[in-house]
């Protein structure tokens, strides 16, 4: 294909989701109830997090991020994934693609950080209680939420720069949505500067992550093992150990997911599943852990519902 294509009146092509005809139409209406079932959950929890007084703690604050982040990631796939399904159409225009690489890079991103944000909340309150509420003001927790997002844009926004408006030979993506692996691989040019930085954040980010997120539950764990009271140490490791179990399958999907691309001898059928799950499945569990296994939370939404069934 010749270099010198207009990039913004291109039309790439998608890889195919390979379903067999006679399962398409029930795999498209999985699809489309698995995608309600993701907004109406990460909309609940936004709500309930929202309109009560008392959960405006900086626990919740901070959890609050995790269903808007969750519902930019399933909203970036859901409705072109389907729509494609659907229609058979795989096209998507350049411009298209890179908003939805964009979008997609800022989810993952935006996951971890959040996690480790909500980390360092549970360490200071188990860890450091009496500092918590100096540690935690409103003015820290301002600044930690406004660093989680000024960094996530940052990252990502100049990943996806480095790539931008270059000279593409291809118009085949190699994926059945767009991500910055599939981007870099339709340029002409010298790619050097974009994979060294895109290798370079990779490692730095997911081993700064991984050290930053078991010293933190480490030490939460020694401090509950330390503790006299019972109640309170099964509560915390209970808390502490299902926020763990989310960022570990996080870390690994996304990580394969990453690394695959860097090897041609990764199947690609493979390679499509673990990234789709990274955009699926968190999404779909993360307002039922965080929220049917909080306390306050499940009591909250509970009392909304009785509310409303009396009140009718």
């Amino acid at each position: 294909m010749s270099s010198n294509m207009s990039i913004y009146s291109t039309l790439l092509s998608l890889e195919p989701i390979d379903i067999p005809p006679p399962y398409i139409l029930p795999v498209f209406m999985f699809g489309i109830l698995t995608y309600c079932a993701i907004l109406l959950f990460n909309i609940t929890l936004l709500l309930t997090i929202a309109l009560n007084q008392k959960l405006h703690k900086p626990m919740y604050i901070l959890l609050f991020n995790m269903p808007l982040n969750d519902i930019v990631g399933a909203t970036t796939l859901f409705p072109q994934i389907l729509t494609n399904l659907l229609s058979q159409n795989r096209s998507i225009t350049y411009s298209a693609c890179y908003v939805q690489a964009f979008l997609i890079h800022l989810y993952g991103n935006g996951a971890f950080l959040i996690l480790l944000a909500m980390a360092y909340d549970r360490y200071t309150a188990i860890c450091c209680p009496l500092k918590y509420n100096t540690l935690m003001s409103p003015n820290n927790l301002q600044k930690i939420i406004l660093t989680v997002w000024i960094l996530n844009f940052a990252m990502i926004g100049f990943l996806l720069a480095l790539s931008y408006r270059q000279e593409i030979c291809s118009a085949r993506i190699v994926d059945c949505f767009c991500n910055n692996p599939c981007l870099m691989k339709l340029i002409c040019g010298d790619i050097r500067l974009n994979n060294y930085y895109g290798l370079t954040i990779t490692v730095l980010h997911h081993s700064l992550t991984v050290f930053l997120m078991f010293f933190t539950y480490m030490q939460i764990l020694i401090t509950c093992v330390l503790r006299r009271q019972s109640d309170a140490k099964s509560k915390a490791i209970q808390t502490c150990g299902t926020h763990l179990v989310v960022y570990l399958c996080l870390e690994f999907s996304a990580l394969f997911a990453i690394i695959s691309h860097r090897f041609d001898n990764v199947p690609q059928d493979l390679r499509k599943v673990i990234g789709a799950c990274v955009m699926i499945v968190p999404p779909f569990l993360n307002p039922l852990i965080y929220g049917l296994k909080t306390k306050e939370i499940q009591q909250n939404i509970t009392a909304f519902f009785r509310k409303r069934i009396s009140q009718s």
